[in-house]
């Protein structure tokens, strides 16, 4: 009470606020910083910067530990090798029988445990970031798309050499449903407009290009010389090569030309995007082998996980299947740019 004999307000308000029920000490200073934050936007900013520079380094170290994990996994396969190889020679050594076939066991254990040991990857891409990148092209394809008024259908189509990194595919999409698709030479803008109407449209780079020609440059084995035998390797590779789908099965009619892709649990996500990678990985594939345009569609299953994918081509236009691969693969401009034989005169 002042000395007036009036209540003082001040007073009330510090009695109310020192007796508020359930508020402790702690609270109260918290409460009190908040407002000191609030009050000054510097030390705002401080405390977000902060917040900022712990959140970078949190995720810096779990890279370091995702990267470390994966390492000790190739790691432990060569020790496995390793160890595989030696309980082999020390076998051969105590089994002079069976010495020559547990020598080649632990000479090939060995062996596998020094690749597997020295040829660990340095770096290691999280399917996350290659999915935000392919998200940006499916949205670019999507949009142009949509703004040219082009139609449905998604046609890989043989091409003229577009470099080392790339395959001698295209993909062209079509303005009318009623298309044809142009000569190879055609293709190589990206805006088709010919004489004929229903080969207009865009033709792409394929974002399984790239993919198809180091899996081309890597094989081993020659490529398969029937449609069945070229999408059983490049479902394999889908799978155990670039991991970009948990499972892939394929059922192939040749006479028809159709192949027919079950993909489940692809790693990008739904495979109905434009230009999907698994989609145009096996496209392509299929369009270098057999010389000729494939025609792709792409059907979801129940429960979205598993999609179906429908490849069709022109049996009679196809190379694959007599033998020899690629034997219409060349396109008349390679042909005339070929320097012709000479001949002695008579």
């Amino acid at each position: 009470m002042s000395n007036d004999g009036r209540l003082d307000r001040t007073d009330d308000r510090r009695e109310e606020s020192s007796d508020r029920p359930g508020e402790s000490d702690d609270d109260r200073r918290n409460s009190s910083a908040d407002e000191r934050t609030e009050s000054d936007p510097e030390e705002r900013v401080e405390d977000l910067a902060a917040q900022v520079e712990l959140l970078a380094d949190e995720n810096e170290r779990l890279r370091e530990e995702y990267v470390r994990a994966r390492r000790s996994d190739y790691r432990r396969t060569a020790a496995g090798l390793l160890g595989v190889g030696l309980v082999a020679v020390v076998g051969a050594l105590a089994f002079p029988s069976a010495r020559e076939v547990l020598f080649a066991l632990g000479g090939t254990g060995v062996f596998g445990a020094l690749l597997t040991y020295y040829l660990t990857p340095a770096q290691f891409v999280a399917a996350e970031t290659g999915e935000r990148v392919y998200r940006a092209t499916a949205a670019t394809g999507a949009q142009l798309v949509g703004e040219l008024g082009l139609g449905d259908a998604r046609v890989y189509a043989p091409a003229r050499a577009t470099g080392d990194e790339f395959a001698n595919v295209r993909l062209f999409v079509p303005q009318r449903r009623d298309y044809a698709v142009p000569a190879p030479d055609e293709l190589d803008s990206l805006f088709v407009v010919t004489d004929d109407e229903r080969e207009r449209g865009v033709a792409l780079p394929p974002t399984g290009g790239s993919l198809y020609r180091e899996f081309d440059s890597s094989m081993a084995d020659e490529l398969a010389a029937s449609p069945a035998g070229v999408a059983a390797q490049l479902t394999d590779a889908l799978v155990e090569t670039l991991e970009l789908a948990e499972s892939a099965r394929a059922e192939t009619d040749a006479g028809n030309g159709v192949v027919r892709v079950e993909v489940s649990d692809a790693t990008y996500g739904p495979l109905d995007r434009f230009d999907d990678p698994v989609v145009s990985f096996l496209a392509v594939g299929l369009a270098d082998a057999l010389a000729a345009p494939v025609a792709v569609e792409v059907a979801p299953e129940e429960g979205g996980d598993v999609f179906v994918v429908t490849y069709e081509w022109d049996p009679e236009r196809a190379a694959a299947g007599d033998g020899d691969r690629g034997a219409g693969a060349r396109t008349e401009a390679e042909a005339e740019a070929e320097p012709e034989a000479e001949t002695e005169p008579e």
